[in-house]
């Protein structure tokens, strides 16, 4: 019994950390794989790089983007950090 009140606090710190830093960001981890799978044409996204630019063409695993003067650059879908705006 001793043993059980003893290690209490840390099954408490273990359930605190869970629900305060491990479960929030397995839901954002889950929502960014999420919306970097729906990506397509005619998106206006910005890359984890902070580059601004409209999604041209989607393959398995990069994208197209152009960018404000028309050059065409060939990311990763990882690398896309946000939409913008959906088509």
């Amino acid at each position: 019994m001793d043993t059980l009140v003893g290690l209490l606090p840390i099954i408490a710190m273990f359930a605190v950390m869970w629900f305060f830093i491990i479960r929030p960001a397995q839901k954002r981890q889950k929502n960014t794989a999420s919306m970097q799978n729906s990506l397509k044409r005619g998106d206006q996204i910005i890359t984890v790089g902070g580059l601004h630019g409209k999604i041209d063409a989607v393959d398995d695993q990069t994208i197209f983007v152009v960018v404000a003067d028309g050059t065409r650059l060939q990311f990763e879908r990882v690398a896309v950090g946000r939409v913008v705006s959906e088509s």
